[in-house]
């Protein structure tokens, strides 16, 4: 019932799986944790967005990858869908197993006036800066 063909899961097993985690086990925050970084914008906007509708109260937190280069605009659609936190990563650590640019989530999310993200963009930048420094002592090992 809760598998289609193929053995790909519905949403409402993922659904009844989160309603389950919180009213009946007492999670105190649901994430969604999408390791391979295959979660689409509109896969995201349909997920959360039913998670949000079940569970109105509960915060819900969201990690990807940006394995398939859609990582901001899947965590933009997460947040617009209602999540309450999604990961991300400084720009110079970020993207292809990484987690989104942090950089690109906030410039795209200060377009948005449903976003509000309050975080420094020249504390961002400065922590990127840093990270691309380091970054090159271990670029033999990449």
């Amino acid at each position: 019932e809760h598998v289609r063909a193929g053995g790909v899961y519905t949403l409402d097993y993922y659904v009844d799986l989160g309603k389950q985690l919180v009213n009946e086990l007492g999670a105190h925050v649901l994430c969604v944790k999408d390791m391979a970084g295959l979660l689409t914008p509109a896969d995201s906007t349909t997920l959360i967005g039913a998670l949000r509708a079940a569970l109105p109260d509960t915060p819900l937190h969201v990690h990807t990858h940006d394995t398939a280069g859609t990582g901001v605009a899947s965590m933009l659609a997460a947040a617009r869908a209602g999540a309450d936190a999604v990961d991300a990563a400084v720009d110079a650590m970020s993207g292809v197993t990484s987690q989104p640019s942090l950089g690109a989530l906030l410039a795209c999310a200060d377009a948005d006036p449903d976003l509000t993200i309050n975080i420094d963009h020249g504390d961002v930048t400065a922590l990127s800066e840093y990270w691309d420094v380091v970054r090159t002592h271990y670029a033999p090992f990449e």
